[in-house]
């Protein structure tokens, strides 16, 4: 089995040496994904602000993979208090809007280095390659 690193321009974890995101045959696992604007390297200010931005870097991730998010199985969400998860599950239900194909979740109370207030590390399993 031969692992691959996944890469997107502008998602990063500073000069830290690891991968977004990494594969080994068809299953692919994330570090930690923050809500940074890959465009401007800003974490985003708002709690609402974050979850959107993650889980659109999420969307980035699986994309630069050859996936989407069909392919998810199951996602830790830490978060750096409880007010946030009332912000992260409307997130969660837009991003996952079929009750019964949603990926498995977990949420933890994190000490998040700020601005952070949510990251988000999951896995998938890609889709065969024909």
């Amino acid at each position: 089995m031969k692992r691959r690193t996944i890469e997107v321009p502008g998602l990063h974890h500073g000069g830290a040496p690891f991968p977004i995101a990494a594969v080994v045959d068809r299953f692919l696992q994330s570090s930690a994904v923050h809500g940074m604007d890959p465009n401007t390297g800003e974490i985003a200010g708002t709690a609402e602000d974050q979850a959107e931005q993650v889980f659109h870097n999420v969307r980035l991730i699986l994309e630069a993979a050859g996936s989407g998010l069909d392919d998810v199985v199951a996602a830790t969400v830490f978060i750096a208090d409880e007010s946030v998860r009332r912000v992260v599950d409307p997130v969660w239900v837009k991003t996952f809007p079929d009750p019964r194909s949603r990926p498995t979740r977990h949420t933890v109370l994190a000490p998040l280095r700020r601005p952070m207030l949510i990251q988000v590390q999951f896995n998938a399993v890609l889709e065969e390659r024909q």
